[in-house]
């Protein structure tokens, strides 16, 4: 438990926000702690480093705006998702799928991936391709899969390298190919004949290869899509902290990104240390403890897996 009553009272304001739990208590933080068995990764793994700081604050920002480059994801977001209507319960079940797929059991891994691959099953459309052609798309798609996945995984790994302070177990490097781990379940494996990035290289020619096809592409639907990004409905202290927290993912990110999407960038000198600065604040206002990660110590320490 947070240390005093205001950390308490900042803590359950802080995960409501991200969970949409009334109690501040994620609802699947059960089945984090269930179960006999370990999961993906443990403590000393770099995505459960990586993804139990606060840079992922930032890392989630980015992978969206680097997300809706891509024509296929941007119309499954802007066909079938409620992100206008319930941005907080869009983004509480992203939260439960990094979360559970982070620190749960192969079982609740297993049960997640099934729950992401039924909604994408109703993801299904046409885009018009960069090249101007129509070309019709479903969610599960191992291209648009990939191309969530290394933006996911870019963002989240220069989010922390930028802005966290806990340094990453084996480097970047550990962090990719651990972290492809995670999407197996969800068709990407050389099983069905998909080479996923496994190192920091790999990501960025994956990346750049994105970008020498031509895939992707910026269009009314973008622009619209990035400034609800930019500004979504959130109560008036968490949108002064989410101002600076777009900044960061803003600088960031690659300049071409950035040029495409026609996002200027503030000084890196001012944005750097002072966002820095503010995900420190919060991790100090809300007290040292994570309900989620502690859930999943907890498991691994009763097994006997730590």
């Amino acid at each position: 438990m947070p240390n005093n009553a205001f950390q308490e009272r900042m803590s359950v304001a802080f995960r409501r926000l991200l969970s949409g739990a009334p109690d501040g208590v994620p609802p699947w933080i059960d089945v984090i702690g269930a179960g006999e068995e370990p999961g993906l990764f443990v403590p000393s793994d770099a995505p459960w480093v990586v993804h139990a700081d606060f840079g992922t604050l930032v890392g989630g920002i980015r992978a969206l705006l680097m997300q809706a480059l891509h024509p296929g994801t941007l119309r499954g977001v802007s066909q079938h998702s409620r992100y206008k209507e319930d941005p907080l319960g869009r983004l509480a079940g992203t939260i439960r799928w990094l979360t559970v797929t982070t620190f749960g059991s192969h079982a609740a891994v297993a049960g997640e991936a099934s729950r992401v691959n039924r909604l994408h099953t109703r993801v299904t459309g046409t885009y018009q391709t960069a090249g101007g052609a129509e070309r019709a798309y479903k969610a599960a798609d191992t291209d648009l899969l990939l191309w969530v996945h290394v933006a996911f995984a870019d963002s989240f790994l220069t989010a922390h390298e930028w802005f966290a302070w806990r340094p990453i177990p084996g480097g970047a490097d550990a962090y990719v190919s651990q972290w492809s781990r995670s999407v197996e379940q969800l068709g990407l494996s050389a099983q069905n004949g998909i080479t996923v990035p496994m190192t920091r290289e790999e990501l960025d020619q994956t990346i750049d290869g994105y970008l020498q096809q031509r895939v992707l592409r910026v269009d009314a639907a973008t622009r619209d899509v990035v400034r609800f990004i930019q500004k979504p409905p959130l109560p008036p202290i968490a949108r002064i902290v989410y101002s600076l927290l777009f900044q960061a993912a803003v600088i960031s990110l690659e300049p071409q990104f950035r040029g495409m999407l026609n996002l200027k960038a503030g000084p890196r000198w001012l944005i750097q240390p002072t966002t820095r600065f503010v995900l420190r604040a919060i991790r100090f206002a809300i007290g040292p403890e994570s309900p989620i990660e502690d859930a999943g110590r907890a498991r691994l320490e009763r097994i006997g897996a730590i």
